[in-house]
């Protein structure tokens, strides 16, 4: 009963923070003509009540593609009907056909508001509490809680999904499917993530890792045995999941290429991070290494648009087969966890038209290893929330930005008084530093290495908020300050890939795993 008292009591405390958050501002509020995320979600709406299912991925005179035209999979779509129709009842204005084009007023306000509440509540805050209670390490009553209580508190995803303007729920798929797994529920498990990737393609990031660790565990299990039965049933089990999501669209060939075409728009070049293809947008700097060096190196007038595809893809190939490779052959839920990290940052730094909100992608995957590296882990987070700075300010987030934060922070040191878990034994980096010469003369130092390193981070990070918040850019550089928190988070990010890749290629214990047979 107590353990159930303290996590109800996070619980209020998260869905508090959320409300105070969703009070504020959203993408594009008040900006025609495109407005913004919050305007393409009930312009997805509105199109697919008001227009047949074939009409909702073309262009036509009804549904212009250059105005938010819907570029996700068919459960976006199919859940953006669900809403739309609950919007009807309540008010036809809020998705009648062209008219409704930029509407907006405080009850529409509170019904979009309330909806990303719904999908908290139904999907992502269950899955992050009973991932929770799962966790042998956090079998303390106080643990669970604190551990969720972490999570929950992670302000990048609150920043989004509830001031900029996000659905939680792919991400919330994503993290049942991975309970489902924690569990041996590997059928349940596939079915989950392959709605939460029939939901949202960035999905992909997490896919390798599915694929690889569940592959591995046919293979442990014998191919000639219940290798083969296993993998017969995942098989099919993935198909009649994509075929049932797929089915209103299964009966036209061209229905299905115009789908996918929408959803992987490779023409748009290697920088065109945003959803939409409108000619007149700028698309925002992000945190990966193609903006980064974009600043030294105009790489998009040096390379093709189809050489960039295929570098990119081969430099992100590259940086993930190394985790990819030990989770296929030695499987194991943790080495699953933090494949799902390492993986899903290689797609973020590496791979081909990337949004700054993808670091989310990565960002949930570290929650759930909070327990287990919560140094490296918060680190993690601030730079992944401070990541999305520019699209805050633009947004009007700034002060549940400077407030969310460094609560978070707070949070994570009172729970698990992570300035006080740097060694290398805590980092889990002893069997790294042990194949290396001269690690005992540096060992004793290394603490306070990385603790200095990461206050000369938070004091970077702070500094440049404030600069980007308070101090107006030169003027032959109005994006100076966009471009320096890119970098900044690039340079973090590549370390933090080094990190982890590290961890899973040197650890050998997979400590409390269950053993695969």
């Amino acid at each position: 009963m107590e353990k159930w008292s303290l996590m109800t009591i996070t619980v209020l405390l998260a869905l508090t923070v959320r409300w105070a958050v969703s009070l504020g501002s959203y993408s594009g509020a008040g900006k025609p003509p495109m407005y913004g995320d919050y305007e393409a979600q009930r312009h997805w709406q509105e199109i697919t009540y008001n227009l047949p299912i074939r009409q909702w991925y073309f262009n036509t005179s009804d549904n212009n593609l250059l105005y938010w035209g819907l570029d996700y999979p068919p459960l976006t779509a199919y859940h953006s009907f669900v809403c739309a129709y609950i919007a009807k009842l309540i008010n036809p204005d809020w998705v009648a056909l062209h008219t409704s084009r930029g509407y907006e007023s405080q009850p529409h306000k509170l019904f979009m508001r309330a909806t990303v509440f719904v999908a908290d509540l139904l999907v992502y805050i269950p899955a992050v509490i009973l991932y929770c209670f799962s966790l042998k390490e956090t079998s303390p009553k106080k643990k669970a809680s604190t551990c969720a209580l972490c999570i929950l508190l992670y302000p990048g995803l609150i920043l989004i999904d509830h001031g900029h303007f996000q659905y939680p729920l792919s991400l919330g798929l994503a993290l049942w499917a991975v309970l489902c797994l924690s569990h041996d529920w590997d059928l349940l498990g596939s079915v989950a993530f392959c709605l939460a990737l029939n939901y949202k393609q960035m999905e992909l990031y997490h896919s390798l890792p599915f694929f690889c660790y569940l592959l591995g565990k046919c293979f442990k299990k014998g191919l000639k045995g219940k290798g083969l039965v296993l993998l017969a049933k995942l098989a099919g089990t993935v198909l009649v999941s994509f075929a049932a999501c797929w089915l209103p669209f299964g009966t036209d060939v061209e229905q299905i290429m115009q789908v996918l075409r929408r959803l992987f728009p490779i023409d748009r070049g290697l920088f065109e991070a945003c959803m939409f293809s409108s000619p007149t947008h700028c698309p925002d700097k992000v945190a990966n290494i193609w903006c980064s060096l974009s600043v030294l190196i105009k790489i998009k007038n040096v390379i093709s648009p189809r050489t960039q595809l295929k570098l990119s893809f081969a430099v992100t190939f590259l940086s993930l087969l190394p985790a990819c490779i030990k989770l296929t052959v030695q499987p194991s839920l943790r080495g699953f966890k933090f494949a799902l990290v390492s993986c899903a940052l290689s797609f973020f730094l590496f791979s081909f038209q990337v949004h700054e909100k993808s670091i989310l992608l990565v960002s949930v995957p570290v929650c759930l290893i909070i327990n287990e590296i919560p140094f490296m882990a918060t680190w993690f987070l601030l730079v992944s929330t401070f990541s999305l700075l520019p699209l805050l300010l633009k947004d009007g987030l700034l002060l549940p930005y400077a407030v969310t934060a460094p609560a978070f922070l707070a949070a994570c040191l009172a729970s698990f008084s992570i300035l006080d878990k740097t060694s290398a034994e805590d980092l889990q980096l002893k069997a790294f530093a042990l194949s290396l010469r001269g690690y005992v003369s540096w060992l004793k130092s290394f603490p306070r290495i990385v603790r200095s390193l990461f206050l000369l981070s938070l004091s970077l990070m702070g500094a440049l908020s404030v600069l980007s918040a308070a101090v107006p850019p030169p003027q032959r550089l109005p994006d100076l300050f966009p471009v320096a928190v890119a970098v900044v988070s690039c340079l973090h990010f590549l370390l933090f890939l080094v990190y982890f890749n590290v961890v899973i290629l040197w650890d050998s214990k997979n400590r409390g795993q269950k053993k695969i047979s």
